[in-house]
């Protein structure tokens, strides 16, 4: 997960348009956020942790003057929520200094730290996320050889924006795991994780930034090049399209709330219910419900209200608050008393939050509940920038869709076919990686598939 965001301008408030365009990214992680300047050539960067309204006010935006401006908000994936791993990044090395935003996942990370310790380099978070920044700082070649270079030697995933020698730089892995796009405002150039964030800030979409492509922007314009050669026809991440991207964007030339309406319409058919009402899990599971009673004919209405405000906290309910667990985010509405309901949403990865959802929804009344998922079962981890590194934490890893209906306690459970969230894409097989659907990577990954999230919180101790 995580957004990344970029703009150069010379006339515009860049700080204040790269908090606008992390508005938008929000939805992308909720942990920290955090804007870097260059103004003339030197540095400056605000980031905490908490949300972006939490992190920035007037007087903060103020005073990041600059012509050049990243941002990015963090969901973590190697290293713990703390400050010291928010981003950007700032890293002063031998060569360079470099403020960098990063949203993906290194599975080498670890030799790379040891080969930057090899040659006297110190790295003070515990992200994988230091080690891309401090190869570049560290590298005296030209600053296009250095960021090539540097790519050149990462592997997993990585889509980047970065700061440096008063250059915006943006850059994504050679399989184009994470999204990443090009825009502009008039002549100035824009670069951000999902194309709702171009939408946000006024900017035009041009483009798909490629994988394994460079984009250095100066005051001469956009520079592109080609680093390392592209993996084939790239392997976005599929999750993108049934979970995690915002439904106001197009990816891939694909607007993802049509492909997820598309999504809720095939698995009508692939698993019809008689039924009184269909509703969703909010937000991400709506529009595949809007799909499932267009194409069902059952009436679709709300059943939860989701609070909003909520987000992610760091601050624990007390014990009796702790009692009603879901309900902090969620509340059921007294219309689903003696219905028989379908619950849509777009995924059941750990299964707590759907189990404690069916539950409620018994609890206020319902009948029977039906819960149909817009993907198929989520059984093997990620390695590459979503938080399920460990297959022991999957529901769906060892057990079948009936051993997971019981673990749910819902009336009946089916998930879309592999074959049919293919099809809701309008994009083909390879240009996806599906890994934690079927067990196939498309890279190296570690060695018996392990990669601890907090891998190098131990090595810092």
């Amino acid at each position: 997960m995580c957004g990344v965001f970029g703009i150069r301008s010379d006339q515009r408030d860049v700080s204040r348009l790269a908090y606008f365009g992390l508005f938008a990214l929000q939805h992308r992680g909720q942990e920290s956020a955090g804007i870097a300047v260059a103004e003339n050539g030197r540095l400056t960067a605000v980031r905490e942790l908490g949300l972006v309204s939490q992190v920035f006010d007037e007087q903060t935006l103020r005073g990041l003057r600059g012509e050049i401006a990243i941002g990015h908000t963090r969901y973590s994936t190697t290293g713990s929520t703390h400050w010291v791993n928010a981003q950007p990044l700032v890293v002063h090395g031998r060569a360079r200094t470099v403020a960098l935003g990063h949203n993906g996942n290194l599975t080498n990370a670890e030799e790379l730290r040891e080969r930057l310790a090899e040659t006297g380099v110190t790295l003070r978070s515990t992200s994988d996320t230091e080690v891309i920044a401090a190869l570049i700082a560290n590298d005296e070649a030209p600053l296009g050889d250095a960021l090539a270079g540097a790519m050149a030697q990462l592997e997993g995933a990585f889509t980047v924006t970065a700061i440096s020698d008063g250059k915006l730089v943006a850059f994504r892995d050679p399989h184009g795991f994470r999204p990443l796009c090009l825009g502009s405002i008039d002549d100035d150039p824009v670069v951000a994780s999902e194309s709702c964030a171009l939408d946000l800030v006024g900017a035009d979409f041009e483009r798909e930034v490629a994988p394994g492509e460079l984009v250095v922007i100066d005051e001469d314009g956009v520079h592109a090049r080609q680093a390392v050669p592209q993996a084939g026809p790239g392997k976005l991440c599929i999750f993108e399209f049934f979970y995690l991207a915002r439904p106001d964007s197009t990816i891939d030339g694909v607007e993802i709330h049509g492909a997820r309406v598309r999504m809720g319409e095939r698995l009508a058919r692939e698993a019809p219910v008689e039924a009184d009402l269909v509703m969703s899990i909010p937000d991400s599971g709506t529009p595949a419900a809007i799909g499932f009673s267009r194409e069902s004919g059952i009436p679709y209405n709300e059943g939860l209200i989701k609070n909003r405000y909520v987000g992610r906290t760091f601050i624990q309910p007390e014990q009796g608050m702790r009692e009603q667990g879901i309900r902090v985010k969620y509340n059921p509405l007294t219309d689903i008393a003696g219905k028989r309901v379908v619950v849509v949403d777009d995924s059941i990865v750990r299964g707590n939050t759907t189990r404690q959802i069916v539950s409620m929804l018994f609890e206020a009344g319902a009948t029977e509940v039906h819960v149909r998922i817009s993907s198929p079962p989520i059984i093997s981890p990620c390695f590459y920038g979503i938080d399920f590194g460990d297959a022991e934490q999957l529901i769906a890893s060892d057990r079948s869709v009936e051993e997971v209906r019981e673990q749910i306690g819902a009336t009946s459970l089916a998930y879309i076919s592999l074959e049919g969230l293919q099809e809701s894409t309008e994009r083909p097989e390879a240009a996806f990686c599906r890994a934690c659907l079927t067990r196939e990577y498309p890279t190296r990954i570690p060695e018996g598939q392990a990669l601890a999230k907090m891998r190098f919180e131990k090595a810092r101790a």
